[in-house]
């Protein structure tokens, strides 16, 4: 059998010199590195989990560059999707921890709320850092193992790519679902003319309730994940609401029970699912990431040892061998250890230096190959982060780092070892993506540093805009993730969690592993409200129907499933740019709320037509369903 290394050609060959490294790319892919970053970190601080941004980049990119300035460049393309999507991603590594520094200034009056320049130098840092660890795992990860690790949204990102004369009618794709969800968004959470959640409890079945956040990124989210990740979240969420929390009415009755402050029988279902749940859930979400990293260790080890194997080994000349040098990775990476050490903004001491490279590079090893095997989507950033805050908590405490400065410095490290992850794991789809197309590695490496610098000079923006319009840990941004992270700090460094729930979650966690279950999206299923995972299966069963749905051939399946995900993506970004623009509004005082006149209803009803119009766009184009 033919070796997939040896034969492989890329589209653009080694030899030919295209631009690619422009003025228009950078600019471009800076723009949509800022934008995607801003709209994925409220669509993270309100549902928890965010999307990759390479795939809508791409088609904007090419609706742009090509059919607006009339240029014909696929490589120009991919330097915008690979600027652009890292905003995304440093983003995602941000909001899961960050929020965290908020709230506790929130809560007392004697912490200071986390200074502009902090938050924009750890971002930096966090992002140079996942790109710089990259660098010396590209040849194992990405060249060596072309044709065994299958990078999903990398390939799908060069498939776009390729399929350029396209683009045109797919960047329509991306902003019509951009400009629905925008109007749309702004008619729920702007005016206000139907409540965005829905929910009823249920009388007959004391403790339980269902309901659904009527919003168009929901549903977006789902249909991208597909139908068995979005029951996986499904299963979890019934497992809290329509079991444990009726338990906890039945069996408790008129007892009371730390953390809620009333008898059971008297408790709401937010307060049950806020008081008890909640917790159970954080449990299951910190075992399932744990669960995670141990059963990807095989894959860690022989990662490390071929990333170290080919550590002395010099590239070669041709463009598509050329890559920012070992060397010079080595040293940028100990010089951002160093200046986030000296930094005097930033609570950093040389002990969380040290954690941070060393945890750095293993868990941007784990990211880059994960991403490589399951994607993006389901990468386990926010298990690396709950294990990081573990040991580094443990250590910091050990040592004599306790208090809020020791909790600030935890959530410090944890902070750039999210980022780097999240970076790494982005870097390695970026780079596949341009192996496949011909791009040249070291111009990509050095556009994601760009769009890390660029995103993360915007996201200290993005999070004090969204903290002074609504706070973290309110209902408009829950902030789950932060929240979690929030919670496993405090219980190691203060001992005041209800560690009998949060171990119910562990043990729940372990009983689902043990069945063959995926943990992660069971778990987060159960750690968020159900009112998220319902409008997420909407989404995903709208994708099961498609692909079980009778079609002329193969190739208009693709083409309507394709055009499902590019206006998932767009209603994604438009929910999210939209939560900004409503965050300012908030922020400088403007309120249009009219009380929502429709009620719950008018909701129901107004989801009902988003999901039409959405099918609709489905369908556009070359409809061959039979």
């Amino acid at each position: 059998m033919e070796d997939p290394k040896k034969s492989f050609k890329p589209f653009v060959p080694a030899e030919k010199v295209v631009p690619e490294f422009t003025v228009t790319s950078v600019i471009l892919g800076i723009i949509l590195s800022v934008v995607f970053g801003a709209a994925n970190a409220y669509l993270g601080l309100r549902v928890g989990m965010t999307v990759s941004a390479s795939i809508p980049a791409a088609v904007i990119s090419m609706g742009v560059i090509r059919f607006i300035m009339r240029k014909d460049s696929i490589l120009e393309n991919n330097m915008v999707q690979t600027i652009g999507s890292a905003g995304e991603s440093l983003a995602a590594g941000a909001i899961f921890t960050l929020p965290a520094l908020f709230m506790w200034a929130g809560e007392d009056p004697s912490v200071t709320t986390p200074s502009f320049l902090m938050i924009t130098f750890i971002a930096i840092c966090g992002g140079i850092l996942g790109v710089l660890f990259m660098i010396p795992l590209r040849t194992a990860l990405i060249v060596e193992e072309h044709g065994v690790l299958p990078f999903p949204e990398g390939q799908a990102c060069a498939e776009v790519l390729l399929a350029g004369e396209e683009g045109g009618e797919k960047s329509k794709l991306v902003f019509s679902g951009l400009g629905i969800a925008a109007i749309y968004k702004f008619i729920a959470d702007g005016l206000c003319l139907f409540p965005s959640e829905v929910d009823w409890s249920i009388k007959a079945y004391p403790g339980s309730g269902i309901g659904m956040d009527v919003l168009p990124a929901l549903v977006g989210v789902g249909y991208i994940c597909g139908a068995r990740i979005s029951s996986y979240m499904l299963g979890g969420a019934v497992l809290g609401w329509f079991v444990i929390m009726p338990m906890l009415v039945l069996v408790g009755g008129g007892n009371v029970m730390y953390p809620a402050d009333a008898p059971f029988n008297t408790l709401d279902t937010w307060t049950l699912w806020g008081s008890f749940v909640r917790y159970i859930g954080a449990g299951a979400v910190a075992a399932g990431g744990i669960l995670s990293l141990i059963k990807s260790l095989p894959l860690i080890v022989s990662t490390f040892a071929k990333a170290m194997k080919g550590f002395g080994h010099k590239g070669g000349v041709s463009r598509t061998e050329q890559s920012i040098s070992l060397p010079v990775a080595l040293i940028g990476a100990l010089i951002v250890a160093v200046l986030l050490w000296l930094m005097p903004s930033v609570p950093v001491s040389l002990l969380a230096a040290i954690i941070i490279v060393i945890f750095g590079f293993f868990f941007a090893t784990v990211s880059a190959r994960m991403v490589g095997l399951v994607g993006s989507s389901n990468n386990p950033v926010s298990g690396m982060a709950i294990a990081t805050l573990l040991i580094s908590t443990v250590i910091l405490k050990a040592t004599g780092n306790t208090g809020m400065a020791g909790m600030t410095t935890a959530i410090c490290i944890g902070t750039v070892i999210c980022i780097v992850a999240a970076m790494a794991g982005d870097t390695s789809q970026d780079l596949k993506t341009g192996y496949i197309v011909g791009a040249t590695p070291k111009k990509q490496q050095i556009g994601e540093l760009i769009g890390s610098v660029a995103a993360g000079l915007a996201i200290a923006g993005v999070l004090y805009l969204l903290n002074t319009a609504w706070g973290y840990g309110t209902t408009q941004l829950p902030a789950p993730q932060a929240t979690l992270m929030k919670m496993v700090v405090e219980g190691v460094m203060g001992g005041n969690l209800p560690w009998g729930l949060v171990f119910t979650g562990v043990f729940i966690a372990i009983a689902v592993e043990a069945i063959g279950i995926p943990v992660l999206p069971f778990a987060i299923g159960l750690y968020l409200p159900i009112h998220l995972s319902t409008p997420i299966m909407i989404g995903g069963l709208i994708r099961l129907w498609v692909e079980k749905r009778k079609f002329a051939d193969e190739a208009a399946r693709r083409h309507v499933t394709d055009n499902g995900v590019l206006y998932s993506s767009g209603m994604i970004a438009g929910e999210g740019l939209v939560g900004i623009i409503l965050a300012v509004f908030a922020a400088v005082g403007i309120d249009l709320n009219q009380g929502a006149p429709l009620g719950n209803w008018g909701g129901v009803a107004f989801f009902v037509a988003l999901v039409a119009i959405m099918i609709a766009f489905m369908f556009t184009g070359k409809k061959k369903a039979k």
